[in-house]
């Protein structure tokens, strides 16, 4: 390279490498947005002699604190006697448990603007399961839909719910299904749990779904839904009318709309559990409103034959991520670097 190249190339390069970084995060082109986060881990504290068991659902409440929904150091409740229901401080320090002997999969789990919280069950046995629970900030039952033990597709069962969300207004969505013989649609129903009615089926099309996995609103109200099986994220109004559907945030298991209209996405499965081609497992962070994905936390683990890493994911006013895992039965912190 000659004298003059090398001059041109200091003073144009960093410009060219900015522009090049940019059209990869404009473009959506899997894996190629920066990631600029470090992980923490061991960070929550449980009780001495408890481990952490399968974790799936996690929120964060007005107050930054973290809920998490936990089987009960395995990755089933069935049977045990440890409350699967699990409030920290932004520290790590356990405030309290319950939900002790109710649950048999604790799955998603979603902190309403009124501190309540709710938790879906997404299994059954033994005459428990299937079934949405409404809990006060102290563990008080407030509302239960569904039947215990009892699958079922009609409006007051559900079979293998995945995950609850409350509009501003109290209307409930509950996504209902995980794979096999299941259901594969959102139900809704009012504050007081008065069924309203049901929308989309197993399939593949637009409003179809196959493993409803996540559910979250943004502040236009609109109920974004990971679509998992099908490698997508499905938007809808409140009334279930097809909006959109993106491929960008990869196979999502769980999502976080913040008060921005920041998205974080979870992607646990990508071609490990189900093909889709082009992108990696990790978190995936961008615009809820357009769509554009900005950063992206990989997956540390470069092979796996079953779900990595993060499955929920939550953040706070700081914007510090928490990542629930299952198979790696963790809760993991993500701050900026």
């Amino acid at each position: 390279m000659t004298r003059q190249n090398r001059t041109v190339w200091m003073l144009a390069g960093p410009i060219l490498l900015a522009i090049a970084a940019a059209v990869a995060v404009a473009s959506n082109e899997p894996n190629a947005q920066p990631n600029p986060y470090r992980t923490v881990s061991d960070w929550a504290k449980l009780p001495e002699g408890r481990t952490w068991g399968s974790t799936a659902g996690v929120d964060v409440d007005s107050h930054d604190h973290i809920w998490v929904a936990e089987r009960c150091g395995a990755n089933s409740c069935a049977g045990s006697n440890l409350a699967p229901i699990l409030e920290f401080d932004a520290s790590g320090k356990l405030l309290k448990s319950f939900g002790a002997g109710m649950f048999v999969f604790p799955h998603g789990i979603y902190a309403d603007k009124d501190g309540n919280v709710w938790v879906t069950d997404g299994q059954g046995k033994d005459g428990k399961g299937h079934q949405v629970f409404k809990f006060s900030p102290d563990g008080k039952v407030l509302l239960t839909l569904g039947k215990a033990g009892v699958p079922g597709n009609g409006p007051d069962t559900f079979n293998m719910p995945s995950d609850v969300v409350v509009a501003p207004n109290g209307d409930i969505f509950v996504a209902d299904g995980h794979g096999g013989e299941s259901n594969s649609r959102i139900v809704k129903f009012s504050k007081d749990g008065k069924f309203i009615k049901t929308w989309g089926k197993k399939g593949t099309g637009p409003g179809e779904l196959d493993i409803p996995h996540a559910l979250a609103l943004d502040s236009k109200g609109r109920l974004f839904v990971g679509d998992r099986n099908n490698n997508r994220i499905q938007i809808f109004d409140q009334d279930g009318n097809f909006i959109d559907q993106w491929r960008q945030f990869g196979r999502p298991s769980g999502i976080f709309i913040d008060k921005h209209d920041v998205i974080y996405v979870a992607d646990s499965e990508s071609n490990s559990v189900r093909p889709n081609p082009g992108f990696k497992r990790g978190m995936r962070i961008g615009s809820a409103k357009d769509g554009t994905v900005t950063s992206f936390i990989p997956d540390p683990v470069e092979v796996a034959t079953t779900t990595s890493a993060a499955e929920g994911v939550a953040t706070d006013s700081k914007g510090v991520i928490y990542g629930a895992e299952v198979a790696n039965k963790d809760l993991k912190k993500y701050v900026k670097k």
